[in-house]
């Protein structure tokens, strides 16, 4: 909810339209929240992403430049 937004629409823009707007639609409704749940979902997001990555699932930290050798 409080990530940058060019953040969030590199996440929206990777996700179906209509999964895009419930998400959209579900952080509007979202009240305040405290800052040690937004802590622990950020936690649970990079082990997510680090799990993905070692799967081959995912790629991080490659450019749009970036050259790639098979």
């Amino acid at each position: 909810k409080s990530a940058p937004e060019e953040l969030k629409e590199k996440i929206f823009s990777a996700m179906s339209e209509r999964a895009a707007t419930m998400l959209r639609d579900d952080l509007e409704a979202m009240g305040p929240q405290k800052v040690s749940e937004v802590e622990h979902a950020q936690r649970d997001i990079v082990k997510i992403v680090r799990r993905l990555e070692e799967e081959g699932k995912i790629i991080i930290g490659i450019g749009e430049d970036t050259e790639m050798v098979a």
